[in-house]
This record gives C-alpha cells, structure tokens and sequence, in this order.
C-alpha cells in the first residue's frame, strides 16, 4: 500500500471514530478502519480487564467464524492464554522497547512475534484463517487492549511494513477511545446527581418521555413512584448540613437498593429531598410491592422520618397518559396526599374510586389546591 493511501486510511479511521456516537459505534468504526486499511477480512478491538485478568472482545468485525458475534457479551479470554498484552508491554516497553504490533501466522511464527504464538496459532486454524496483526492498544501511558487483523488463507502474509503500520493504526484508535471516553464522561455528569450518584431530573425526563411513547405505541406499562422524604429540613437545622447530605446518601442508596428489585427501573434524585423510581414493563401490583417496601426500608433509617410516597401506573384507573407530564403530575399528588395524611405506605393514584381524591387533585386542581399542592421544583 502506498504511503497516500495508507494516509487516506488513517484519516478515514480517524473521521469515522469521530463521527461515532456511542461506545459501540466507535469500537466498530475502529476496527472496521483498521480491517481495510490492512486489506484484512476480519478484525476486533479487545480491551485488558485488569481485575478479572481477561481479554475481553468488544467488537468482531468482517467475516466472522461461526460463534463470532459482533458485539459479544461474554467472548473473553484468560491473560495467561495471550500473555503479551501483560508480559510483552511491560517488561519489554518499560525495558526500553516501543508497542510495537507483530505478526503470527497459521504456520506459526512471524517475523516481529511477541513470543507468545501457540493460542493465536491454534485460533488461526481453527477459524481457517492464514495470518493476523496484533496491535496493543496504550492509553493514558497503559496497557488498554489490542487491536486484532487478521487475512484469509489464501491470502498474502502480513509483513514487518503491515505490522509498523498496526502499530500506527492502533495509536490512532487509541487517540478515538480517549475521546469517546470523554464524551462518555460528560455525558455521564449531565444525567447523574453529584451527591448520590443516582439519576437525574434531566434523566428522568428523557426515560420518561421515551418510555410513554412507548406506552402509547405498544401498551407498556409506565409507573412512576414519587418520594419526598421527610425530616430533611430538621436535620440539616439541628445536625447540619454534611448529616444531612449523609441522610440522602442512604435513601439513595436505600432507593437504589430497592429499584433493582424492579428490572430496569430508573432511580432518580429529582433535586431537594425530591426521589423518583420510573419502571417500564412491570405490572403496577408489583411496583406498590415495591414503594412499599422503600417505605418500610425508609423509616428503619437512623436519620430522618421515612419518606412520604406515591405511585402512578397507566395499569390503574388514571385516564390516558398521553404526557410524561401528566404521570408526573398524578405522581406528585399520590405523594402529597400521603404527606398530608402521614401515611407509612404508599399513596396509588386513581384507587380510591370514580372520585379518585389524587387523580382529582393532579387533572383538575383548584386556584388553592395549585397554591397549596407543592409542585416539583424546576419541572417543565
């Protein structure tokens, strides 16, 4: 390959990294890259899971064998079986050498090899390919995982030019990670609560928005429990403010505790002493079971005195839901009804009758009962 090509292909792998946007996407743009730049028919990016001591494979791309699946969940591979990524990095890099990428082939050594060929060898035949390139992958000064090309059999061997031009290839899929990594990063603070790691409002809002649609597409059931838990201000005025942060660490991780009990629920700090569980798919029996169970959790807390709880399900009789504003709404009013009736279980809108109190309370409110009802602070 010529020297304008092989910089085409780079700024080819480059741009499609760049354009990537979600982890996924940018591991199969990487490898995808990296298989045409080295005229390969299969590649993969694997990353070292140092506490479990494994390869694990991210993507396979190209013509894949049969039990390669693109984005596999459990391909992984014991660092004892591929030693290199740990052995070959770090005592030959750190002994002076460079990352450099090697060859091996179906026959077995190549010029360039790590020393450590037998598993690569017997994965080569197995899967009836000639040859691969092996680029470890370093980021942030580390070992991160490698990149993996490999040719058909019939196909010419890659050589010393292939495996320096690896090692090129992988710097730059290095470089792309980083930069997924940040945009991941970033993403990860805009929808998580700082203090206790929960989701947040602006997560709520889109999970919720996403999850009525679904709702009114497909019939899925939406519930959403809404918690205001009580004694906050109390304890922040006689204890401080660092107990009080303590306080909502431990509901958060009470909410938490109990939203896992509900496949795929959201638990969600909303701001304040404000807490929120959003569920799709489970019946509305099963998530009062719950609430329930948060509230009892909630007043064996050493601090505080439990939480006041409500819960709307488009599974009850509330009316459509054609509006994550409206379940928000039904929500906040089972809650402030069981707030102003000290109620130690949950409130469920739209229970209690064709004169629902809640439902009433949320759909047709009064100049007072807007007034009085407290409102979620910041809600759209």
């Amino acid at each position: 390959m010529g020297e304008d090509r092989r910089l085409r292909a780079v700024v080819e792998l480059a741009q499609g990294m760049a354009a990537a946007h979600t982890p996924r996407e940018s591991w199969r743009a990487a490898a995808l890259g990296a298989c045409r730049a080295l005229a390969g028919n299969f590649a993969a990016l694997s990353v070292w899971e140092r506490e479990l001591g494994r390869l694990r494979v991210l993507v396979n791309v190209g013509e894949r064998a049969p039990g390669e699946e693109e984005f596999p969940d459990g391909e992984a591979y014991p660092v004892h079986q591929f030693p290199e990524i740990t052995e070959f990095l770090h005592e030959r890099w750190a002994g002076g050498g460079e990352p450099n990428a090697w060859v091996e082939t179906a026959e077995g050594p190549a010029e360039g090899r790590a020393g450590y060929c037998h598993q690569r060898v017997a994965a080569l035949r197995r899967r009836g390919r000639g040859c691969c390139v092996v680029a470890p992958i370093v980021l942030h000064g580390r070992a991160w995982g490698e990149l993996y090309v490999a040719r058909a059999a019939k196909d010419p061997v890659f050589d010393r030019a292939d495996a320096d031009f690896a090692t090129v290839l992988a710097s730059v899929v290095a470089a792309g990670i980083a930069q997924t990594e940040r945009l991941e990063e970033a993403r990860r603070l805009a929808f998580t609560d700082a203090l206790t790691g929960l989701a947040n409002r602006r997560a709520v809002d889109v999970r919720l928005d996403e999850a009525v649609e679904r709702h009114r597409r497909d019939g899925v059931v939406v519930s959403l429990v809404v918690c205001d838990l009580n004694g906050l201000k109390r304890v922040n005025d006689t204890q401080g403010h660092a107990v009080g942060d303590r306080l909502l660490e431990r509901f958060g991780s009470v909410l938490s505790l109990c939203g896992a009990m509900l496949p795929g629920a959201l638990a969600a700090r909303l701001g304040g002493d404000e807490f929120c569980l959003l569920a799709v798919g489970p019946s509305a029996d099963e998530v009062v079971r719950i609430a329930d169970e948060l509230c009892r959790r909630a007043a064996e807390l050493e601090l505080g005195d439990g939480v006041a709880c409500g819960v709307a399900s488009t599974e009850d009789p509330i009316g459509p839901v054609r509006s994550g504003r409206r379940l928000f709404r039904l929500a906040d009013a089972a809650q402030y009804r069981a707030k102003a009736v000290h109620a130690h279980k949950p409130v469920v809108a739209g229970r209690e009758g064709p004169d629902d109190p809640v439902v009433r309370l949320a759909d047709a409110p009064s100049p007072d009962a807007v007034r009085e009802r407290r409102r979620f602070r910041g809600r759209r």
